[in-house]
């Protein structure tokens, strides 16, 4: 059922729309869900599918990033679904449910030296902004695209289902800084999100996961001299999905109760004292 619903919602979304409906159809969108037009990079009628008008950037202007030396901003809108410290290499997804750092990032090596460290989970439902950002400067490394599932991510699900953002499609992006060590932005795919589109500066332009997704194979590219200034964008997604930020051991505090509503820009965290090179 989980695949005929992905593939139903995936098919809808990249559905071209007649020019002179799509105003009609987001505005009619947006009062369902509690979309804010009025941040919208582009008219309405500029989006050809509901998948693009999901994936839209922001207006000039409507979103400032905290200018705090120190600050680690929310690299994207949602709801921070959980928030803690990966202890012994685990992560809590939901009440009572629990999953591991290395199955998430699909990397035993990285999951060791992440383990420790402070995390994130931000889920963004359909109302957010759906771009994904840097948290702080820092320098890409790699991108891993790890296939899988694409169940529903939404709270309700994740509190039931054993392991979802373990198991379901993703990229791993990995970020270095100057003294805040390594930092792992995880993009999860979800039901319909044919497509987490990723728009690294200065690098070849990546393939879409809906590309990637026929061969069933994990794909990783290196990269090197690809850096990002806090808040740069770092990929898309096209329906809702959520976002897991694990940070090195006592390098970066992370901040906020579960529950509490984060947009892009926002300071989420700090770094540690000392930490600010």
């Amino acid at each position: 059922m989980g695949a005929t619903y992905s593939a139903l919602v995936g098919w809808t979304a990249t559905r071209s729309l007649p020019a002179r409906l799509r105003p009609l159809a987001y505005r009619a969108f947006a009062r369902a869900v509690g979309a804010n037009l009025d941040e919208a990079e582009l008219p309405l009628d500029a989006y050809p599918t509901l998948g693009d008008f999901f994936a839209r950037g922001l207006r000039r202007g409507a979103r400032s990033v905290d200018p705090q030396r120190d600050a680690i901003v929310a690299p994207c809108d949602g709801v921070i679904a959980a928030r803690g410290t990966a202890t012994g290499g685990t992560l809590v997804q939901a009440k009572g449910h629990t999953y591991r750092l290395a199955e998430l990032v699909a990397d035993d090596e990285l999951a060791e030296r992440l383990g420790g460290g402070d995390y994130a989970t931000i889920y963004l439902s359909p109302r957010d902004y759906h771009r994904v950002h840097a948290p702080l400067d820092a320098r890409v490394t790699r991108y891993d695209y790890i296939p899988g599932a694409l169940w529903p991510v939404n709270p309700r699900i994740a509190a039931r289902r054993e392991g979802l953002l373990a198991r379901n499609e993703r990229v791993v992006i990995h970020l270095n800084a100057a003294g805040a060590g390594e930092i792992a932005i995880v993009m999860v795919g979800a039901a319909g999100v044919g497509n987490i589109r990723l728009s690294l500066p200065a690098a070849p332009a990546p393939p879409d996961s809906a590309t990637l997704r026929p061969a069933r194979e994990r794909y990783r590219v290196e990269l090197t001299d690809v850096l990002v200034r806090r808040g740069e964008e770092l990929g898309a997604f096209r329906l809702g999905s959520t976002v897991v930020m694990v940070c090195s051991p006592g390098a970066i505090t992370l901040e906020g109760e579960p529950g509490r509503p984060v947009r892009f820009g926002e300071r989420i965290g700090r770094r540690a004292r000392g930490g600010t090179a």
